[in-house]
């Protein structure tokens, strides 16, 4: 990797730049970062990390093998026509917006691209992202080890096929918002029950992490893990009754199918936008 070119600045392009920087996959200088208009957060990151930021086009992609769209996905199809005079079919895209495709992207750079689509979460930013990683034939074995090593500095990275990347980010790209949202609860209630609430954040905090480390290292699975500390008559056995009461269970399973569809939309409804205006 020679030269990084980050198209957008928000929160994830900023977990990429922080991993890249911790983990020495590149020296700063050679990492440079745009936006549509705000200066501000530009000179934030440039303060922040002494990376390059730019306006100018020629600047950014010069001598650039890597190229990271990190728009807001409503902004794909805008920010994709405004650079793509400035891609070429040697530079390595690698997409992390939600519910765009491959297909979808070459449309708009109107150009054979060897093309990675990606989808972390939000967890890069502590480097504990679960990222799912898409690639398109022009993909060279050695871009993929590339890839492996830039993801890597952010979390786990698995391999998946494209057609399942909706899925993906209805499961693990908006899942830490669904552990907030667990939070939150555990949150209330502490305080309701009586307990101080920082000091029963902590404990919620420590709770899930034991339990998400029981679930990587055991043999069993998340089922039989539930049984081992549900007994009968006990505590724990009346808490989850009252989530089967409320249908708990199915509800996560609802979630996380509604925001897989929502992906789905959202991709269809940019590619219909395109042939529309073609």
């Amino acid at each position: 990797m020679k030269k990084l070119a980050i198209i957008g600045a928000g929160s994830m392009a900023e977990a990429f730049i922080s991993g890249i920087l911790e983990n020495s996959l590149i020296d700063r200088k050679n990492i440079w970062v745009t936006n549509h208009s705000n200066q501000e957060r530009l000179q934030t990151l440039s303060d922040r990390y002494d990376i390059r930021t730019t306006y100018n086009l020629h600047e950014l992609f010069t001598d650039a093998d890597i190229v990271i769209l990190s728009m807001k996905p409503k902004d794909a199809s805008t920010a994709i026509q405004y650079i793509r005079e400035h891609l070429t079919e040697q530079m390595l895209v690698v997409s992390v917006l939600a519910g765009v495709s491959m297909s979808t992207i070459e449309m708009l750079a109107k150009l054979p691209l060897p093309i990675v689509r990606a989808m972390p979460n939000t967890s890069a930013a502590v480097g504990k992202s679960a990222t799912a990683v898409a690639v398109n034939h022009r993909v060279s074995p050695q871009q993929i080890e590339t890839i492996k090593n830039l993801f890597g500095t952010v979390g786990l990275t698995t391999f998946v096929e494209e057609e399942q990347l909706d899925a993906v980010t209805g499961l693990s790209g908006s899942g830490p918002a669904y552990i907030y949202y667990l939070i939150e609860a555990m949150e209330k209630s502490a305080v309701e029950v009586g307990l101080d609430k920082e000091m029963a954040s902590e404990l919620i905090v420590q709770t899930l992490i034991g339990a998400a480390e029981m679930v990587k290292n055991s043999s069993k699975s998340s089922e039989q893990l539930r049984r081992d500390v549900t007994s009968p008559g006990g505590t724990t056995e009346a808490g989850v009754k009252v989530l089967e009461e409320h249908n708990v269970q199915q509800a996560f399973i609802s979630c996380i199918k509604a925001a897989t569809d929502q992906s789905k939309k959202m991709g269809a409804a940019l590619r219909t936008h395109l042939e529309v205006t073609k």
